[in-house]
């Protein structure tokens, strides 16, 4: 723990926007922060990304920070901040149960009989291959969508839309082929 008054007189500095008060600031609390921020994710990765968030809305907003608290207010700062990262961890969570309901909805019906697997297979050859392959892996090879976004090196969200395209794409195909 650093000695207050040190702190104190750093946080002025860095208020008048002294760079090396920041730096100073950044050595004192990071290994702090970070522990803080790994106990309540347990991910090495979030604390990290969240302790370079923090520091730079304390860049951001110093200027409202008073010298003599300023501890006080970079852990309230830090605990508004994992709030904030709960809620979009949340909703991001219900976006992925959102879309895997919808795509699992919509490949049951693709699902009925050999029929249908062999009118599948045909149309599915008529997909972009990449959009092909993604449905394949999801749906035959039963990857999850966090296997396929690690697998493809893509984020989530874009493994989702993709398949999510794909089966639309693929549904319209087999519709047409109804015709």
């Amino acid at each position: 723990m650093a000695d207050p008054e040190k702190v104190k007189n750093i946080v002025s500095l860095a208020r008048n926007g002294d760079k090396e008060a920041f730096s100073q600031l950044v050595d004192i609390y990071a290994s702090r922060l970070h522990g803080y921020f790994y106990r309540l994710t347990y991910n090495r990765d979030d604390a990290g990304e969240l302790v370079s968030e923090l520091f730079l809305k304390m860049v951001e907003k110093i200027g409202s920070c008073r010298p003599q608290t300023f501890e006080p207010w970079l852990f309230r700062m830090a605990s508004n901040l994992f709030t904030d990262y709960l809620r979009a961890k949340k909703r991001h969570q219900k976006m992925i149960s959102s879309m895997e309901n919808e795509v699992q909805s919509e490949t049951q019906v693709m699902q009925n009989d050999d029929f249908m697997t062999d009118k599948l297979a045909q149309q599915l050859q008529r997909l972009e291959p990449q959009i092909a392959e993604i449905i394949v892996m999801r749906y035959y090879s039963q990857l999850s969508f966090e296997e396929l976004a690690r697998l493809r090196n893509e984020p989530i969200g874009t493994v989702l839309s993709k398949v999510h395209r794909g089966l639309k794409k693929l549904r319209q195909l087999m519709e047409e082929s109804d015709d």
